[in-house]
């Protein structure tokens, strides 16, 4: 732990055991457990992978503790046997080096924590060899693919592996007979089990459960009139609750259904969890099982999926059957090729398909809804490039025109000429892009005036197209959007509207294996977008997470009619791509297929199956019936346009201030410091910077004036000095200036509607 230190691990890294082990986690349903490490080397990125693992995770891990061990300062180990003793989880994930794994274990033991009630899952280098004595019941470890020891060690251990076997045969398969063993471990010779499964690609491929997650229950009965039914939890198809607290039964309506448990419940005789399932296939149930006349043991599916082949492997419903763990499967089942070429299906007794899930309109638009009908690429491109590079070249185009600016205007050449500047350029631009009737002045150049015809074409397309869109964001119509199918553009090409279409799906079912097959850059797209469960993303449709969710058409449609404030709908009433079925999964041959599918035809003839999707599938809310209002426009609707209003006015406020900066700054600084070039940004600023007018000669004008002071005052031209000049004041109706030299002062008088700094002909009086 010396710091600059360096560790080298030559074995799997703790990431890639910890992935491993996760999946094994998943796949026995142990969501719970809790984490023992030591100071070892590198136990700082194993609590960060494990953190990394649970965070965010759709399985929903619960990490009920985390301790740390510290056997340096524990000789006795009377510490460590007390803190494993207060760890109540049954799970536990343990870091250390080979050697503390020793001490730890021996801890465990004395502390009652290493029965078969507990399962150990050892991470850190060299504790997958196994080559530890005093092991735990049920200890789990992930070591490399291939051979350990020499071919002559390998031989010796495989002959004690059948001589073993056969002495165990021996024993347990004698007159009586004996336990059910689990067939899926091997032994080393030294009382060590190892799982036969292999972790490859990111698969975990386990071709049956290492230790048993079922009870007794799911033994083959002797009654041959007696199944093994296995159903998956999915509103309302599956409701699965509590026994009633008070009787300790199922109440009318509901049938005992177990919830198998993990290992470490089962060794020690714990049945499994009694819980109550309803709903609409099992009241389809019930009515099969009075028609044919069979029992059965209804079990929930343990990893929570509809049934999926992995590498070869197959899990949920359709595994069990595969397996032939269940002799049923009934649920929300859709009936496939891939799943009927390993299972035998009964006749369909649901119609479904796969739908489109999205949140309805509550009529509000964003306050950016004004900024919507173009991209924020087309908005940069509109008002930073196109404006200001089209009004820079009608502003060179005037420059150099004969009849336009042409640099006469600080020589004095040309008294009254153009005024044409920079800021008139894109003033002008601005006011044809919106159609404002605002004071304009025009360019006298025809190069320029093209430009500007042009430019007004322009504006016209431009102003037309974001009126037309705009109206498809402000007016809030309630509609459904339609979609040709699967296939359409907006699931196809999804980045190619903006903002871009967020959509996915709940994973492992028919839904996600139809789009992965046929549409595989589609699938790729929504992959981070997929949701553990309809509830969830149902719930991120109403926040605006997602855009819209693909996923089975019945269970899309009791969601919708069953929802609270009818928020959410399938578009188009309810349309239904990829139509197919829900059926009865049945063992490969089974007998029981005919006497099941007859039963289903006469459900149907009888119209009970409609009775049922009436009580168990209908609601209060409808897709089919939308009704249109039109309504004025409220506050939340216009915030937009207001708060660009409230930007506006701080913007100018800081453009007022920069222009009191610019002229208390500037207007002290020598006249020679800023030239005539500088007139082609504005007039005015130029006017300030000489403290002159634009043109930089005067006009001379006789000034109307009052009869009292015209008897002190005569006409006459004369030079403005820029730079001994006070400032104006009003005299009545007129205004004037003092400027003073060594011998006499100048009084200058202009009406009151002349401002120094304007572009205007100047009109003034000298007084001797």
């Amino acid at each position: 732990q010396e710091t600059g230190s360096i560790f080298l691990q030559f074995s799997s890294s703790t990431a890639l055991q910890l992935e491993v082990i996760f999946e094994v986690l998943e796949e026995y349903d142990w969501t719970a457990f809790s984490v023992v490490s030591t100071r070892h080397h590198g136990y700082q990125d194993f609590l960060s992978v494990v953190e990394g693992l649970t965070d965010g995770s759709f399985i929903g891990w619960e990490k009920k503790s985390v301790v740390m061990l510290n056997l340096t300062d524990d000789p006795g180990g009377a510490r460590t046997r007390r803190l494993l003793k207060e760890n109540e989880a049954q799970v536990r994930l343990l870091y250390c080096s080979q050697e503390e794994a020793e001490q730890v274990f021996h801890a465990a033991w004395a502390a009652g924590q290493a029965s078969a009630s507990h399962i150990w899952f050892a991470v850190g280098p060299a504790l997958s060899e196994l080559g530890l004595t005093g092991l735990p019941s049920r200890l789990f470890a992930v070591r490399p693919q291939g051979w350990r020891d020499e071919p002559r060690r390998r031989i010796a251990r495989g002959v004690s592996i059948l001589t073993h076997g056969a002495v165990a045969l021996r024993k347990d398969y004698g007159a009586t007979g004996g336990p059910h063993f689990v067939t899926n471990c091997q032994t080393d010779g030294n009382g060590t089990q190892r799982i036969r499964g292999w972790w490859e690609n990111g698969v975990l491929r386990l071709r049956y459960p290492a230790w048993s997650r079922y009870g007794p229950f799911l033994q083959p009965p002797d009654d041959a009139q007696h199944l093994r039914v296995v159903t998956l939890e999915e509103r309302p198809f599956v409701i699965v609750e509590l026994a009633d607290p008070a009787s300790g039964s199922c109440i009318r309506d509901s049938v005992p259904c177990r919830r198998p448990l993990n290992a470490s419940a089962l060794q020690e005789g714990v049945a499994p969890m009694k819980q109550c399932c309803k709903g609409f296939c099992i009241d389809i149930l019930k009515r099969l099982a009075k028609i044919v006349g069979f029992t059965y043991d209804l079990y929930l599916v343990t990893n929570g999926k509809h049934g999926k082949k992995i590498d070869g492997v197959w899990n949920g419903m359709v595994g069990e059957v595969v397996y032939k763990r269940a002799d049923m499967a009934i649920g929300s089942l859709t009936i496939n090729e891939e799943r009927s070429e390993v299972v035998d299906f009964s006749v369909p007794f649901v119609e479904t398909g796969i739908s489109v899930m999205v949140s309805r309109s509550n009529g509000t638009v964003s306050p950016s809804a004004f900024l919507e009908p173009y991209s924020p690429a087309v908005w940069v491109m509109m008002f930073v490039m196109c404006l200001t590079v089209v009004a820079v070249t009608v502003f060179i185009f005037e420059f150099f025109s004969p009849v336009g600016y042409n640099r006469s205007l600080q020589s004095g050449k040309k008294a009254g000429g153009s005024k044409f500047t920079i800021g008139k350029s894109i003033w002008l631009l601005w006011a044809l892009v919106f159609n404002n009737s605002v004071p304009v002045e025009n360019p006298k150049g025809t190069t320029s005036k093209i430009m500007v015809l042009v430019w007004a074409f322009f504006a016209v397309i431009f102003l037309a197209s974001y009126t037309a869109n705009l109206a498809a964001f402000m007016i809030q119509e309630e509609y459904i959007d339609t979609v040709s199918g699967l296939s359409d553009k907006k699931f196809q090409h999804p980045t190619d509207q903006y903002p871009p279409l967020k959509f996915g799906t709940v994973p492992n079912g028919s839904t996600e294996k139809n789009i992965r097959s046929n549409y595989p850059d589609m699938h790729q797209y929504m992959i981070k977008y997929n949701q553990r469960s309809v509830e969830d993303a149902i719930s991120h449709l109403k926040t605006g997470k997602l855009d819209a969710l693909i996923y089975d058409a019945a269970v899309l449609n009791y969601m919708a009619r069953k929802d609270e404030g009818c928020k959410v709908m399938t578009i188009g009433s309810g349309k239904v791509f990829a139509t197919t079925g829900y059926g009865i999964a049945l063992i490969k041959n089974s007998r029981w297929k005919r006497p099941l599918d007859l039963a289903l035809l006469q459900l149907v003839g009888d119209d009970e199956i409609e009775m049922l999707e009436r009580l168990w599938l209908s609601g209060i809310c409808h897709n089919d019936k939308i009704e249109v209002m039109s309504s004025k426009l409220d506050i939340d609707n216009m915030a937009g346009v207001f708060y660009m209003l409230l930007v506006a006015m701080g913007l100018s406020l800081l453009v007022f201030a920069w222009e009191h900066l610019v002229y208390w700054r500037l207007r002290s600084w020598p006249p020679s410091y800023c030239h005539g070039s500088c007139f082609f940004l504005t007039c005015g600023h130029f006017s300030c910077i000489h403290f002159s007018h634009c043109h930089g000669a005067a006009t001379a004008a006789a000034a109307t004036t009052t009869a009292s002071t015209s008897s002190v005052l005569q006409n006459t031209s004369s030079w403005i000095p820029s730079h001994n000049c006070s400032f104006w004041s009003d005299l009545g109706s007129h205004k004037y200036s003092t400027c003073r030299s060594s011998t006499t002062m100048h009084y200058f008088l202009t009406p009151a509607r002349s401002q120094v700094g304007g572009c205007g002909p100047l009109e003034t009086t000298q007084n001797h």
